[in-house]
């Protein structure tokens, strides 16, 4: 039975997430009917990552197997063509042996990206985090740091996270400005349930002035899911890269 893996990407703002569910699109469910359209083959799509509700993808990873051999192009190119016009793209496709996109991954990758300006995200309205007081990359950075490594992230866990632990090791964090964007990135080989938003969300408050490194340290330390700040919106967050 081939197995195939899939390098996509997506804009998650029409959709309930990515996750198949009975109240509204998903990018599992479109994905599925693809394979059905061109293969006549009810099959499971299996992901690294499911993203919630409005989060993107430039490089999510999934798999599904067929009781059919195909090549591998023709895979690609007749899921992209079934796929029009949802805004989900099968950017590379091979054919693999003994493969899991979610439990052999050892790395995911996220970025979110704030726009911070006074002027709202007239052309990426649904793809960004529209903040207007300056932010301060820089601070924010140097806070991010008090977040790397092996830590209990319960104050940066939602309530709803159905995680074993709230011990995760964050691998790397990454703050800086590109213009008038305000740019995070976070690696770990497992995130909790809205990890990276809440993250962002509080590394904000620093950038705005109302934190400083102590107070996040301090939130971290605390264990305190009432102490994390405000949660960014799903809006700025992409899934960017798995690695296995």
């Amino acid at each position: 039975m081939p197995r195939y893996r899939l390098t996509i990407e997506y804009n998650g703002e029409p959709y309930a997430g990515f996750q198949a569910q009975e109240n509204g699109p998903t990018i599992q469910g479109h994905l599925e009917r693809a394979i059905l359209a061109f293969s006549g083959e009810v099959t499971r799509v299996h992901t690294a990552g499911r993203t919630d509700a409005g989060v993107h993808a430039t490089g999510q990873v999934v798999h599904f197997d067929l009781e059919k051999a195909w090549p591998a192009e023709v895979v690609q190119n007749a899921m992209n063509a079934r796929l029009v016009p949802e805004p989900i793209a099968v950017l590379d496709a091979v054919e693999v042996g003994d493969f899991h996109a979610r439990f052999d991954a050892i790395e995911r990758r996220y970025l979110y990206r704030i726009l911070n300006r006074r002027g709202f995200a007239a052309l990426d309205r649904g793809r960004v985090w529209h903040v207007k007081k300056p932010l301060d990359a820089e601070a924010m950075h140097e806070a991010a740091q008090a977040l790397v490594g092996f830590h209990d992230f319960t104050t940066f866990r939602d309530t709803h996270c159905q995680a074993k632990t709230p011990e995760k090791t964050l691998h790397s964090a990454r703050v800086y400005r590109m213009g008038e964007e305000v740019r995070l990135e976070f690696s770990a080989r497992s995130f909790l349930h809205r990890q990276v938003r809440s993250m962002t969300g509080s590394l904000a408050e620093v950038g705005v002035g109302r934190w400083n490194v102590a107070a996040l340290q301090s939130a971290l330390e605390a264990r305190d899911r009432k102490r994390c700040g405000p949660v960014a919106p799903a809006a700025g967050l992409y899934l960017t890269g798995v690695g296995y």
